[in-house]
């Protein structure tokens, strides 16, 4: 039981290291917060399986809920893509 607990944290956080690099390399605005919000999700996981409840529902709460709609909010204002 324990290895698939380790299996699923492992898979999570690599995951969520991908949607990281995703997040810093896209030009698209919203696409990068999506990818951040896709880690948030990812780590969200891994608090779970690392049995941190308090960490994982202000994690939820910030991370995936106001960080993001705030960003969508903030590039709706603005132009979409980076410019460079």
């Amino acid at each position: 039981m324990i290895f698939i607990h380790l299996v699923i944290l492992a898979i999570s956080m690599i995951l969520g290291f991908v949607f990281s690099y995703l997040a810093i390399m896209e030009e698209d605005l919203l696409k990068a917060v999506i990818y951040s919000a896709g880690q948030g999700v990812m780590f969200s996981i891994a608090f779970y399986i690392l049995m941190a409840p308090d960490v994982l529902l202000a994690y939820i709460a910030i991370a995936i809920g106001i960080y993001t709609a705030l960003l969508v909010f903030v590039i709706s204002k603005t132009e979409r893509k980076e410019v460079v």
